[in-house]
Parts: structure tokens; C-alpha cells; sequence
């Protein structure tokens, strides 16, 4: 059983960069394809971005593509969600995932079967 948890949340000005990480145990996480999700408030929880198990193939939402980077270090069981040129939109709690299935990646909840609790991004003016 994979435990994820996520870390370097916090409160930024509009603009500004925040890296998250999301380290796993219980597992090798070099098996397992990876995402981040996000969920403002009164909203549902949406895509941010995928990465393959060894991380050659990345995808992501249109809303942060070109500002945001996921990455992994499969030797320190970590990934990383390196975010740039954050917006007031970007606020939400994100949570990273680990899938058991055998694709590439996956783009939505039900590709994922482990998740971290999450940790709260807020972006200001």
C-alpha cells in the first residue's frame, strides 16, 4: 500500500513560485504513474498534471501548461509540482495521486488509486 504525502503549500503573492512536493512510502514509486489534482473551494477536484513512471511522458491541463512542471525522483520516491507565474485561480488545496494501472498515465480520479490528504496553495494579490 502506497502512502503519499504532500508538502510545500503555502501562501504566495500573485506571480510568484511555489514547488511541491510528494513523497511516497509503503513502495517503490519508479511502478506507478503519478498526478497532481486541485480543488478550490466550491469546486470539484480538476486535473493539474501526469507524469509516466519514469517521468519521459508529461501531460497537463490547459490552465497551467506552460506555467507549471511535473517532475519525479523515482531514487527519493518523490514528485514534484514546480509552479510558476501563480494566479489568483491557482488557489486550492492539491493533493498528488499514484495509479496502479498500466498506461502511460492518466488524466482523470478514477485512473488513480492512492492519494495524499493534500496540501493548501493560496495565491494573493
Amino acid at each position: 500500500q502506497v502512502q503519499l504525502v504532500e508538502s510545500g503549500g503555502g501562501l504566495v503573492q500573485a506571480g510568484g513560485s511555489l514547488l511541491l512536493s510528494c513523497s511516497a512510502s509503503g513502495g517503490a514509486i519508479s511502478e506507478y504513474p503519478m498526478g497532481w489534482f486541485r480543488q478550490a473551494p466550491g469546486k470539484e477536484r480538476e486535473y493539474v498534471a501526469a507524469i509516466s513512471k519514469r517521468g519521459a511522458s508529461t501531460d497537463y491541463a490547459d490552465s497551467v501548461k506552460g506555467r507549471f512542471t511535473i517532475s519525479r525522483d523515482n531514487d527519493e520516491y518523490t514528485a514534484y509540482l514546480q509552479m510558476n507565474s501563480l494566479k489568483l485561480e491557482d488557489t486550492a488545496v492539491y493533493y498528488c495521486a499514484a495509479s496502479r494501472g498500466v498506461g502511460l498515465y492518466y488524466v482523470t480520479e478514477a485512473g488513480y488509486q492512492y492519494w495524499g490528504r493534500g496540501t493548501q496553495v493560496t495565491v494573493s494579490l
